[in-house]
């Protein structure tokens, strides 16, 4: 994470929020439906 946050100018905990938010946004399974139909291709 601090390697991340180092390339992209912000905090270690900041990266450690924004991965935490995609990761809820993929467990969402409106969401995470398209995904799951385009990698079982």
């Amino acid at each position: 994470l601090e390697e991340v946050g180092q390339h992209f100018g912000v905090t270690r905990e900041r990266i450690r929020q924004i991965e935490a938010k995609a990761l809820r946004k993929l467990r969402h399974p409106n969401r995470s439906r398209p995904l799951r139909d385009y990698l079982e291709l």
